[in-house]
């Protein structure tokens, strides 16, 4: 089997692990617009903002030290694993008491209810101790085990999803049952938490083996050089949490009170739209981080990162192409209210702007395996510092879209840097004038689509066609030599 085929057969097992938890967030987006109205969505979309930001904060870069560091020296891996577990066991037990013992004041500060803030730190908490167990099935080359897990971690959140919005209405019937106690019909988000809550729980207990496969330890020497490793990765993670959720947040605090959360609500709802080039991008990302540093050595290292670029980009060329041509159809399929159709016009943006952080990652492998994470937090923070000022200046006058246009320009200058700074330190042969008539002809077709012939299928379905025929005839032939090796 070649690395290629070995490669992307590992990006579907975990690209289908990552892929159906973010299903599960589309799939409930009918049923939470068919419950909640557009202010309850708004609050659910802006906890859940809130908790990519935790998740940087309790796992703090170690996945990424763990990683560098198993597979830099064979002799020290069981005291790296050990290392990092007891780290980051004993520093999420520390974040949950603080955080415990100062929900009161968290809540005030966020404006939310203290209820909605503790359920969000019990579910950090409990994700955060699943992180090593799971960094150990990728780096031990088991991904169907980690796909088993985290699939079933989604059918648990789903089936309790559907019993509490569905089911429990039914069985509480008013006459002071026990199913009449557990029903809150004028706090209905709450559900949604609890639901995540349980799932989590349940995922923990499934992954304690591996607690005792990796075992409790501490080597100071090893825990300085990982902390060292992963500061640069934290600041990186934290820049783009504020580059991937602080839209919402921004909306919900910029906005007046009495709109805030039905424009936080419409926005989030459409921008479910732009998971399809997420779920690639992620899938893509899992699969290939640990590759990037097993090949690191390799003959051809480099000359195998270009084309694994060349094939991202055009896959991913394809999917904003597709989703963007049938936009209109999976609108009324996947947000049934039309009430929230009004945020539509940011799709296309949303998918660009997802398309390029694809792309960054994929770049990014030069400061990783040379050891300068540190260019990592520059090139993020100058994105966060991008969306934090684009967000203020444009959301006053043009609400969503501005976060939109934020977003795709904090993702584009990353891209684009990571390219700059990597060919200095780490010159990889891109293919840029391939990667450049994709993603161009994709772009201009998008937005003829959307923009021109408002999706019209007529112009947009030709236009797709087109552009697969295009890649058919300078593509195909090397793809099916992949395919045969």
């Amino acid at each position: 089997m070649s690395i290629f085929q070995k490669l992307f057969k590992q990006t579907f097992i975990y690209g289908l692990a990552t892929v159906l938890p973010r299903v599960l967030g589309i799939v409930l987006v009918p049923l939470y617009v068919d419950v909640l109205n557009k202010n309850e969505y708004g609050v659910y979309a802006s906890i859940m903002a809130l908790l990519i930001t935790g998740n940087i904060l309790f796992s703090y870069g170690m996945e990424t030290a763990f990683f560098r560091f198993v597979s830099k020296d064979p002799k020290t891996k069981n005291s790296v694993q050990s290392t990092a577990l007891t780290s980051l066991t004993s520093t999420t037990i520390l974040l949950l008491g603080m955080g415990i013992l100062c929900r009161n004041e968290l809540a005030t500060f966020l404006e939310f209810e203290t209820q909605y803030i503790v359920f969000g730190l019990l579910i950090l908490s409990l994700d955060a101790l699943v992180v090593l167990p799971f960094a150990w099935f990728r780096i031990n080359e088991r991904p169907m085990r980690y796909a088993v897990i985290k699939i079933f971690n989604v059918i648990i959140n789903l089936g309790f999803n559907l019993f509490f919005f569905l089911i429990l209405p039914r069985l509480a019937i008013g006459n002071d049952t026990f199913w009449d106690s557990i029903y809150f019909e004028n706090d209905k988000v709450i559900y949604v938490f609890i639901a995540n809550l349980i799932a989590s729980a349940v995922t923990l207990l499934l992954l304690l083996p591996i607690y005792a496969k990796i075992r409790f330890g501490f080597t100071s020497a090893i825990w300085k050089s990982m902390i060292k490793y992963a500061f640069p990765v934290l600041i990186a993670g934290i820049a783009f949490s504020i580059n991937e959720a602080f839209d919402k947040l921004l909306l919900k605090y910029l906005l007046p009170e009495n709109i805030a959360d039905g424009e936080v609500g419409v926005y989030a709802a459409c921008y479910k739209l732009g998971v399809f080039m997420t779920l690639y991008s992620t899938a893509f990302r899992l699969g290939i981080e640990p590759f990037f540093f097993n090949h690191a050595s390799s003959k051809n290292a480099k000359e195998t990162y270009a084309k694994i670029t060349l094939y991202f980009s055009i896959l991913g060329s394809c999917i904003l192409l597709g989703v963007v041509v049938f936009s209109d159809f999976l609108k009324q399929l996947i947000i049934p209210d039309s009430t929230f159709w009004e945020a539509m016009i940011i799709v296309p943006i949303i998918l660009l702007a997802n398309l390029c952080l694809g792309i960054y990652h994929n770049l990014s492998v030069w400061y990783k395996i040379t050891d300068k994470t540190k260019f990592g937090a520059y090139i993020s923070v100058t994105g966060a510092i991008i969306t934090l000022t684009l967000n203020f200046l444009l959301i006053p006058k043009y609400t969503y879209v501005g976060s939109a246009i934020a977003t795709l320009s904090a993702y584009g200058t990353m891209m684009i840097l990571s390219w700059y700074f990597g060919r200095q330190y780490y010159p990889i042969p891109y293919n840029l004038k391939k990667i450049g008539m994709y993603l161009i002809t994709s772009i201009s077709f998008s937005i003829l689509s959307f923009y021109v012939f408002d999706s019209n299928y007529m112009v947009s379905i030709p236009l797709l066609l087109v552009f697969l025929v295009i890649l058919y005839a300078f593509e195909g032939k090397e793809l099916k030599q992949i395919l045969k090796k």
